[in-house]
């Protein structure tokens, strides 16, 4: 048995596995010891055959899942299926800087060009510059492809304003660099904005100065 002590002076008694299944799945973001808690216990009610699917789904897609190769969003191929789609805009690319952005912008419906997924934005607090990103791999692309439009869509924290006024630079001499109108707070991020906001996000974007 392990103990485990929260808040207060109450401390909780649980068996070493189920200790050990708590202890990880609170090492995923958002969930708190309560939630930990509370979705351990509901794991073990469930039949043994769906925690093995599970197990292996979770298995599986860590092996199987990687970067694609043109754009570095998610992809279980070497190339995504939204770069390997015939009837997506080639003329525009809209970078950003997490897969789970595209994963915002797709479900709007409002979009029909390509992506490029940065990898996060450039930080040096954090030790994240320019060469821990895929900048490169974006200068070289729009170099060789010369696309009509490149869509800046980084959160605007500080961070985030200072990767796109980077990429700007950088990518001016070859294109018409934009950047989508944000009806989001400052610091807000792309994924928890609602559809609508995005699409008018989109709809309203403006060239960079």
């Amino acid at each position: 048995m392990v103990k485990v002590k929260h808040s207060g002076d109450k401390t909780t008694v649980y068996a070493r596995p189920l200790a050990r299944l708590i202890e990880q799945l609170q090492r995923l973001p958002g969930v708190g010891p309560k939630t930990a808690q509370r979705l351990a216990l509901h794991i073990l009610k469930r039949p043994e055959a769906e925690i093995e699917a599970l197990a292996q789904a979770l298995i599986e897609a860590k092996k199987q899942i990687g970067l694609c190769s043109v754009c570095f969003h998610l992809s279980a191929e070497p190339v995504c299926e939204i770069c390997r789609n015939a009837n997506r805009d080639n003329s525009t690319i809209c970078v950003v800087a997490d897969p789970r952005d595209v994963i915002a912008l797709e479900k709007t419906r409002e979009y029909k060009g390509k992506y490029h997924v940065l990898g996060g934005v450039i930080s040096p607090i954090d030790g994240i510059g320019p060469e821990q990103l895929t900048i490169q791999a974006l200068v070289r692309r729009v170099s060789q492809q010369k696309p009509q439009e490149v869509i800046m869509a980084i959160s605007p924290s500080v961070e985030g304003e200072t990767t796109t006024l980077y990429l700007g630079q950088l990518l001016k001499p070859f294109t018409k660099v934009t950047r989508i109108a944000f009806g989001l707070p400052v610091g807000g991020d792309l994924e928890y904005a609602d559809e609508v906001t995005l699409a008018r996000a989109l709809e309203g974007r403006r060239e960079l100065d």
